[in-house]
């Protein structure tokens, strides 16, 4: 495991997760809700930024690697899976949509993960498609997190919850885009 910047930046959104996490059940007479909600769409943010600049630095200073390559999605994947769980039992999203993300992050990773294993993980390589999915989500989550209104005029639970289903939607549509692209390129392999 090469421990470079782009490396150690992951490493610290993984570290993010239970810490974000923590603070929305901090007590009242430590933080109020209010705080504790901007406190965690702080660290979820700041988090989600470096998703996009680990990738940036490890390309531009030549340090990707395979264990880079590996752990960055899995950060991202446990991210979004820990504030999505949370942000259902605090009752500010569905259920449904919980279970549509992190539902697609389990059947895609198994796909490449076989994929890989018949020698065709070019097949589902990292698409479009599925920053864009990965984008939608990370702009949608801090929303809810902060579940306020914003600069006096935006409801952020509002407008998470609308940002939250586009981006569900997303995730359907690239999950069958790579199953697609996965069982059209086996069948002429």
């Amino acid at each position: 495991m090469p421990l470079n910047v782009p490396n150690l930046l992951t490493w610290l959104r993984i570290i993010a997760i239970p810490l974000f996490i923590a603070i929305l059940y901090f007590p009242e007479d430590w933080l109020n809700t209010q705080q504790a909600n901007i406190v965690a769409t702080v660290i979820f943010v700041a988090a989600a930024i470096t998703d996009w600049f680990d990738g940036y630095l490890a390309r531009r200073w030549n340090q990707t690697s395979a264990f880079g390559a590996f752990l960055d999605p899995v950060a991202d994947k446990l991210m979004v899976a820990a504030a999505l769980i949370v942000l259902v039992e605090l009752g500010r999203t569905d259920a449904v949509v919980a279970l549509i993300i992190i539902g697609r992050e389990i059947t895609i990773s198994a796909l490449r993960e076989w994929m890989a294993h018949i020698g065709q993980s070019k097949n589902v390589a990292v698409s479009l498609l599925g920053k864009i999915k990965t984008t939608a989500q990370l702009v949608a989550i801090p929303f809810l997190l902060y579940d306020g209104v914003l600069f006096g005029v935006v409801n952020c639970r509002t407008t998470g919850r609308v940002l939250i289903w586009v981006a569900a939607i997303l995730t359907l549509w690239s999950m069958f885009y790579y199953l697609k692209s996965a069982f059209s390129g086996e069948k002429t392999k």
